[in-house]
């Protein structure tokens, strides 16, 4: 089966050798073709280039080709979001009523809200039914143009919980239309038996929680809140090099309260993402500029919560790349649409419209280990694209920061209904 897109107004993000990731002044050089064709085939990009310059000789299976006139339209690699909290109970509008009478997010954690509230829930819930409300989040992501999905653990907080939604995601794995990666966050909060003594929580993780879940092979990535009022450095040391005996690389959430050293014990890990990155200083961006660890912001949940932004420009500045994920969640940024995250990026980062396409794609593949398959157009990548209705250009895209402007979403070469 091939799909031929033509009459592509602006053909974004293309490359003709698939970049590791964009990092520096090389963020803003996205190569866009005007006039433009797509061929897709068996699931993968098969070709690219200038209508001008097409031939229908490149059509081999012309009794199986699905052609698109794009006219006026652009297409662009789909989203990668490369943060989510999506496997979860219910919705938290309580504490969002409870932030806009004045309580912080370090307070309502402290009352056994936040993180702590879903947690209670989840271990009442089904597999099932956990799973299929997943299944509808998945569902609107993709409608938004997402086509890879890293996906946490973290609301269970004992063995049994964190096993379940595990289980969860490697179901959505087999059955969603997405690339799916899995990530296990037992070290997510101190559960409330657990305050006072939290080094018996992370023995728990490490000498429990981790076993299974790697005999079960249920975790791509392990994670830890390496956070102000959450686990220690310390903590995140003794868990992550336990992780390591699995095979299991870190993807840390670091610095969203505090300089706390959370990048730092990421990076001494070799971890794939550092995440959130509200505080970020001098020695931060000098210990990750000799890493291979991504710096990964999430614009939904400072705007939501009302925090201190992370230095993006600096970090650009400096020659990092960065990557922009939705950190979808119950608690503190309840949205998957990763178009809104770019606008963010623009309006409240500073970010230009060009460094915003490689945020939420290139870089966010990397930071799912999926730059050699996923985040541009490229030959032998995963065609993964959306077609937006049409208009003016690319940077229409952040601009419009309420509109829908996707018009058809294709996964794997097929186009999703």
């Amino acid at each position: 089966m091939s799909l031929l897109l033509t009459n592509i107004k602006e053909l974004v993000h293309v490359e003709e050798v698939a970049s590791k990731w964009k990092a520096g002044h090389d963020m803003k050089d996205i190569q866009i073709l005007n006039e433009a064709y797509l061929l897709m085939k068996d699931g993968l990009i098969e070709d690219f280039g200038l209508m001008k310059d097409f031939s229908e000789t490149l059509i081999t299976d012309t009794d199986e080709l699905l052609e698109i006139d794009c006219t006026g339209k652009c297409v662009f690699p789909s989203f990668c979001d490369s943060h989510t909290h999506i496997v979860y109970p219910k919705s938290r509008e309580e504490e969002f009523v409870d932030k806009i009478n004045g309580l912080s997010y370090e307070e309502i954690a402290r009352r056994g809200g936040g993180i702590l509230n879903s947690a209670r829930a989840i271990q009442e819930m089904i597999e099932d039914e956990l799973f299929e409300s997943a299944v509808e989040r998945v569902s609107e992501m993709i409608a938004m143009g997402t086509g890879a999905i890293e996906i946490k653990s973290g609301y269970g907080l004992n063995t049994e919980s964190e096993l379940k939604m595990l289980r969860v995601i490697k179901r959505l794995k087999a059955e969603m239309p997405v690339e799916i990666k899995a990530t296990f966050l037992g070290a997510h909060s101190i559960p409330m038996e657990y305050r006072g003594k939290q080094s018996e929580y992370v023995d728990l993780v490490i000498n429990e929680m981790l076993p299974k879940v790697a005999e079960e092979q249920l975790a791509d990535y392990v994670d830890v809140f390496c956070d102000q009022g959450f686990f220690t450095v310390e903590d995140t040391d003794r868990i992550l090099e336990a992780a390591a005996k699995y095979g299991m690389r870190p993807k840390i959430h670091a610095n969203e309260l505090g300089l706390t050293g959370g990048i730092q014990v990421g990076v001494k890990y070799n971890a794939l993402s550092v995440d959130h990155l509200e505080f970020v200083g001098e020695e931060e961006i000098a210990t990750l500029k000799d890493s291979e660890t991504m710096p990964t912001v999430l614009p939904g949940a400072a705007f939501f919560l009302e925090m201190k932004l992370s230095p993006v420009r600096e970090m650009i500045e400096a020659g990092l790349p960065v990557a922009l994920a939705s950190d979808y969640n119950p608690g503190s940024s309840p949205s998957g649409n990763m178009k809104f995250i770019q606008s963010l990026g623009c309006i409240k980062y500073k970010m230009l419209p060009e460094e915003v396409i490689a945020a939420t794609t290139t870089n966010t593949a990397y930071a799912m280990d999926l730059s050699a398959t996923h985040g541009s157009i490229a030959k032998g990548k995963v065609a993964n694209v959306f077609i937006t209705r049409e208009i003016s250009g690319y940077k229409f895209m952040p601009y419009a920061y309420g509109s829908d402007l996707i018009d058809t979403v294709i996964l794997k070469g097929q186009i999703v209904e």
